[in-house]
């Protein structure tokens, strides 16, 4: 392979083959870049203990490669062997050949078997190293080109059956050696907005292939910084003249005046004449503004100092002093006519580095000049809101490539300093412009839901990565139940985006119920964002009958939340086509994904008899087939390919109040161990976790409180937080678990201090607190050991939590211990998963 300068060989301790490891020096930007490449021989895999994903059949590689053909992915649920090749390998695992046939076609491979042969799709030949992602989710295999997961998504399969225990990544190869390098296995969690910042991207530049028509932005913004401007006249407005140079230098005053000070006095406002200057010093001053280093022969230091110390760019008049320090010192040290390299400190010059960390400017300044409107060339305006801000053409071209393109290419803007905006919104425009000139998006938790979606679809407009990453980390950071359904109408149809809305995705499947019943937001989906939640591997619902409401509810586009009875007898005065309108058509695709044969018989016979089996022989069938499975009463249907007769993953058990003191609890179920043994104390059996809010003793006992017998005293005592007395007993029921509370019981011990204003709350974290019933001077306990169960009614019942609390919020009818929580048994009921 001619792009390898050198190698060693390493084996890596059985873990794996025999690989050769190449290793080599590159210059980039002036800067010396150690890079770690691999290479894979003809008919080996490279396994490495690193490469495996944090959780198993869940997660992303992403690499560049070079090769002629046959890039290969193998994932395993264990490392393979020394002498591996997936072509004899009889354990579990999934298969991706990118370039299959020399070049040809993907392909994807389950245990050997070929699932997908298709051609022309991820191709992997090139003269350089390319980009690629791979990730597996659930049995979802995904396949992008690019350096950023989720995006130019290329090709897709999801597995019927899939394996959730592939863990292990191999790098293998067919008939040539296969490059590897910045190899990246990355997790996908909830919050893998966390994947753009692990990759890394730094150093290289991925090459467009020549037959592609479309540009892209992102790499062309690869590239993209201060640099670009140095010496160049567009937006410049102001100009040098040197010594023995004819022609006027250009600069810009925003960027001068960030990077020292221009407040001194010259003949013309716009021209600056320095005829003791030459123009190699005052080239090597603007680089060192404009790139961060410039290189400068040791004769010119002293001028250099001097013009640097004029303009006050003190860190350049820093460094030539202790440049001309050394050389005094040791003249040995610099040899007659070789030019020094001056380096801004701490510059590390990166592939987005716009502003400002390693170039010697001023972010205050800045920030300042922004405020003051000092040096501005731009005048802004939103149709319908008029002007905002006045701005600088410069610090809007080095963050935007449209933005340059516009001001810049000859078109109205760019000669003119007006410009006008319609169609997006000036609050968020202005936190746009903010971020420009500070790097930072300042949006506080109230301006969050209202602005950080506008901002996104600005950020995606004007091709603003940074600005979109941090949109994205901030809507993640901030991602509730109520906020999915408005983000993925934003960003459905945005390809650039396909990271976060599988988030969105994700997050409205395990939150269902809620999502369809809190509002009918979700109505307003587009088809193939719904279709994609109701087939999520993730979807959890309380009952098959609530999947049938959703599914209705959109169809009939409904601006009020109403059952499938209440869509029926709709139908006993309308037609079908009145009810569902244009989105009649897709009753019949969307029903089979409610899985008939989990209803209940009851249930099933009702549906039986509605107008909607008359009206859709779709829904006939189904309920019909589903009445046939419950009456032959198998445990496994004949067809067990047919996900409709397959328990959800995710669902939830129902566990249903029926009496004080029943066995019908969440608690309870834990101490059977989940129904599969008698009861045990589960705190005992560790199956959840108990605490108080004042130290274990011997009338603060965890085992106590859910040992289901009568205790005369047992108290959670008082603790002070965020500044007031308050008392908590909280329950965890385990990591693996949660419940949608919608009932509670309580069990006063033998005391008198009986509560009268206290919440019940839940947590997925035990740090931000929801509450689901809050009691206000309530009267119900008022004898020892009295039991008393509550109802938790509303969308918080709807809502899935591992930890919950009794919080105590005012004191007690006891006096003189007021502030303890006294109480012997707790039980909670719900929808537990």
């Amino acid at each position: 392979m001619h792009l390898f300068l050198c190698s060693i060989i390493v084996t890596l301790n059985g873990s794996g083959p025999t690989i050769a490891i190449s290793q080599f020096l590159i210059r980039k930007m002036g800067g010396e870049k150690h890079k770690r490449f691999l290479t894979v021989a003809p008919f080996e895999c490279a396994w490495r203990e690193e490469l495996r994903f944090r959780e198993a059949g869940r997660g992303c590689i992403a690499f560049e490669a070079f090769a002629h053909n046959d890039v290969t992915l193998v994932f395993r649920e264990q490392v393979g062997s020394q002498h591996y090749h997936y072509k004899m390998d009889n354990s579990p695992n999934y298969t991706v050949i990118l370039g299959s046939h020399r070049n040809r076609r993907l392909k994807i491979e389950v245990d050997g078997k070929p699932v997908v042969d298709v051609e022309g799709v991820g191709l992997c030949c090139s003269s350089s190293f390319q980009s690629y992602w791979v990730s597996v989710y659930d049995g979802l295999i995904s396949i992008g080109r690019g350096r950023y997961p989720f995006q130019n998504l290329v090709f897709q399969w999801l597995d019927s059956k899939p394996n959730c225990n592939v863990q292990y990544v191999g790098l293998s190869s067919w008939d040539k050696h296969v490059g590897y390098r910045n190899i990246n296995v990355l997790p996908l969690t909830q919050h893998h907005h966390s994947l753009w910042n692990q990759i890394d991207f730094k150093e290289y530049q991925e090459e467009n292939d020549s037959d592609e028509d479309r540009v892209d932005l992102a790499d062309e913004f690869a590239e993209w910084g201060l640099a670009n401007f140095l010496e160049n006249w567009d937006f410049s407005d102001i100009y040098f003249v040197v010594d023995g140079n004819t022609k006027a230098i250009p600069a810009h005053k925003v960027i001068l005046g960030a990077s020292g000070d221009l407040l001194f006095s010259y003949t013309d406002e716009n021209i600056i004449r320095l005829p003791s200057t030459t123009y190699p010093v005052l080239h090597a001053f603007l680089e060192y503004i404009y790139v961060g280093r410039t290189n400068i022969v040791e004769s010119q230091l002293s001028p250099l100092r001097d013009l640097s110390l004029k303009f006050q760019v003190l860190s350049l008049t820093k460094k030539c002093d202790e440049i001309i320090g050394r050389f005094k010192t040791n003249k040995k040290l610099f040899d007659s006519g070789t030019k020094v390299e001056i380096t801004c400190s701490g510059s590390q010059v990166q592939q987005h580095a716009i502003l400002p960390h390693e170039l010697p400017i001023d972010v205050p300044k800045l920030k300042q000049f922004f405020v003051t409107h000092q040096h501005s060339d731009l005048n802004i305006y939103i149709e319908g809101h008029g002007f905002i801000a006045k701005s600088h053409k410069i610090i809007l071209s080095l963050w935007s490539v449209p933005f340059a393109k516009m001001l810049s290419n000859g078109m109205m803007e760019s000669n003119s300093s007006d410009v006008s905006f319609s169609d997006v919104s000036a609050e968020a425009f202005l936190v746009m412009l903010q971020f420009m000139y500070s790097g930072e998006l300042m949006v506080d938790l109230v301006e969050v839901s209202s602005l950080i979606i506008p901002l996104l679809l600005l950020a995606d407009q004007f091709s603003i990565m940074p600005l979109q990453r941090e949109c994205c980390r901030c809507i993640l950071e901030y991602l509730t139940e109520d906020s999915v359904c408005p983000i993925l109408q934003a960003v459905s149809s945005i390809a650039s985006y396909k990271l976060l809305e599988e988030t969105c995705k994700q997050k409205f499947s395990m939150h269902f119920d809620y999502c369809t019943t809190a509002s009918t937001e979700f109505v307003l989906l587009c088809e193939e964002t719904f279709k994609d939640i109701l087939q999520h591997a993730d979807l959890t619902v309380t009952s098959e009958e609530k999947v049938l409401d959703a599914i209705l509810l959109w169809c009939m586009q409904s601006p009020e939340i109403c059952g499938w009875a209440a869509i029926d007898e709709l139908l006993m005065s309308s037609t079908p086509e009145q009810v569902f309108k244009g989105r009649l058509p897709l009753i019949d695709i969307f029903l089979p994904y409610v899985r008939f044969p989990l209803m209940p018989l009851q249930l099933l016979q009702m549906l039986n008899e509605s107008k909607l089996c008359s009206v859709f022989p779709i829904f006939d069938q189904l309920v019909m087939e589903a009445i046939n499975f419950a009456a032959i009463g198998m445990t496994t249907p004949v067809n067990n390919q047919n996900v409709r007769f397959q328990h959800r993953r995710s669902s939830f058990k129902e566990l249903q109040y029926i009496c004080d003191g029943d066995n019908n609890g969440v608690i309870y179920f834990a101490g059977t161990s989940y129904g599969e043994h008698q009861w045990l104390n589960p705190v005992l059996s560790k199956k959840i976790n108990v605490t108080a809010s004042s130290p274990a003793s011997r009338y603060t006992d965890s085992k106590a409180l859910v040992s289901r017998t009568y205790q005369a005293t047992l108290f959670a005592g008082p603790r002070i937080e965020d500044g007031r007395t308050c008392a908590w007993w909280m329950i965890d029921i385990g990591q693996d678990h949660q419940l949608m509370c919608n009932y509670y019981t309580l069990r006063q011990d033998g005391s008198n201090a009986y509560p009268r204003s206290w919440a019940l709350q839940g947590s997925m974290d035990k740090e931000n607190w929801t509450n689901l019933r809050v009691h206000e001077n309530d009267q119900t306990i008022c004898r020892r050991g009295q039991f008393a169960s509550w109802p938790i009614q509303g969308p918080s019942s709807l809502l899935p939590f591992r930890f919950f609390r009794v919080f105590l919020m005012g004191p007690t009818t006891e006096g003189s211990t007021s502030w303890n929580l006294c109480m012997c048994f707790i039980e909670l009921y719900g929808y537990f998963h």
